[in-house]
């Protein structure tokens, strides 16, 4: 038996005004070819297959190829909801898709039968136990009472959590002894584990107050694959506990590390083998981070934009300038060096450093020193407008001040 764990597809995102349906579509092409060359028997996606709750047309266009493709491989496909997905979007065609051998699990249910599945191998034959638990809301698995401190609700939630896991591990183990085959177990999960590393683009899901699920408390299934983490990595020193991360990068932060999937292998009944399987980068990005001069320097080794070939994707950069005084005109700066290159500045930032120089020199002066008009302005220096809709929502902030501060004067000097 052979799966594809993978998750976090986000389709549908909207990345600094950037649509990533071309990315979408290359890893969604390239995620069916190692289906077939690896002649997998199922694909897993833990959760998070959309970036919102009302994903545009093009995001469930990609979706629904993507299901009638998987079905002509003769691939079974289960999909778990994530807390970016609406529960109703994808329960609207789960009906349908399972006569394309395709399980979709939305949410929590209240008959836990429900989201054990036997996993068939090519052939048809049974080939693991499948407990698909998706992203776990708090009302699924819990009742508040009132009066309980917070540290009671967060042991509440753990403990109602790790028994919906033990519970539909028991039907698995009960339903592999119906079924009298050395079945493998696997379970899912779309949550934070204690211990991960997050990024930039990982929101928090905030299980009701749970910081974090152990790696203890998961049941004893022989492999469980987990989403919601964009990062691939091992959880609790247990190699069998995976998060596969996002398959194309969904924040500047995520560039330092490998994008992938997982092949895993069962044999008579046990996991054998976990392989990653790298994800070609689609969309070249990238992070430079200096002063003027040094941003220039690193600027020098990209091409022309008149050097690169219609089909060459520019590279989409996030740029952190690190400066020692504070430059009213970066923007034009910033644009003047990216001028002819073939590069495209999505995300444009003051490096830390700076901003909380700005923050101490502020905090230096005092009210008495500064107008009304100037005390708004320091604000706004706090906040990055990067690209259009931010710099327009500046001038619609700017501008309304201007007529509050316009009708604070006008009442004052009637008065």
């Amino acid at each position: 038996m052979k799966i594809l764990h993978t998750s976090d597809w986000h389709l549908g995102q909207s990345f600094f005004t950037k649509s990533r349906k071309a990315e979408h579509q290359a890893f969604l092409h390239w995620l069916l070819e190692q289906a077939e060359q690896q002649q997998v028997d199922a694909i897993l996606v833990a959760g998070d297959v959309f970036d919102t709750g009302t994903p545009p047309s093009y995001a469930r266009e990609l979706y629904n190829q993507f299901v009638v493709a998987c079905n002509r491989l003769g691939v079974t496909l289960v999909v778990l909801g994530g807390n970016h997905d609406s529960v109703s979007v994808l329960n609207e065609s789960r009906q349908l898709l399972a006569c394309l051998n395709t399980y979709v699990v939305a949410s929590v249910t209240d008959q836990p039968e429900q989201q054990l599945l036997t996993l068939p191998c090519r052939d048809g034959s049974p080939g693991a136990l499948l407990c698909a638990v998706p992203f776990i809301r708090p009302r699924d698995v819990l009742q508040s009472q009132a009066g309980d401190s917070g540290l009671a609700k967060r042991q509440a939630l753990g403990e109602a959590i790790q028994q919906h896991y033990q519970q539909l591990h028991q039907l698995a183990v009960a339903k592999r002894k119906e079924l009298d085959r050395p079945l493998p177990i696997i379970a899912t999960g779309h949550l934070s584990a204690l211990g991960v590393s997050q990024s930039e683009s990982v929101r928090d899901i905030y299980i009701g107050t749970l910081d974090g699920f152990a790696a203890d408390a998961f049941p004893a299934a022989d492999y469980i694959a987990l989403g919601h983490i964009h990062r691939p990595q091992i959880v609790g020193k247990k190699p069998h506990i995976r998060y596969s991360g996002s398959p194309i990068p969904l924040s500047f932060d995520e560039l330092g590390s490998a994008k992938q999937v997982l092949l895993v292998q069962f044999d008579h009944g046990a996991l054998d083998s976990i392989t990653p399987l790298e994800v070609p980068r689609f969309q070249p990005m990238a992070l430079l981070k200096g002063n003027l001069n040094q941003l220039e320097q690193q600027l020098a080794d990209y091409p022309d934009s008149t050097d690169l070939a219609e089909t060459d994707p520019i590279t989409w950069l996030s740029i952190e300038v690190a400066l020692d005084d504070y430059l009213s005109d970066l923007q034009q700066r910033i644009q003047a060096l990216c001028a002819d290159k073939a590069v495209d500045v999505v995300q444009l930032r003051r490096a830390r450093t700076a901003r909380r120089q700005a923050m101490e020199q502020q905090q230096k002066e005092t009210l008495s020193e500064l107008t009304p008009s100037q005390v708004f302005a320091r604000r706004l220096e706090l906040e990055s407008f990067d690209d259009e809709t931010a710099r327009a929502r500046k001038e619609r902030l700017e501008q309304l001040f201007q007529h509050m501060l316009a009708d604070v004067e006008v009442g004052e000097t009637s008065a």
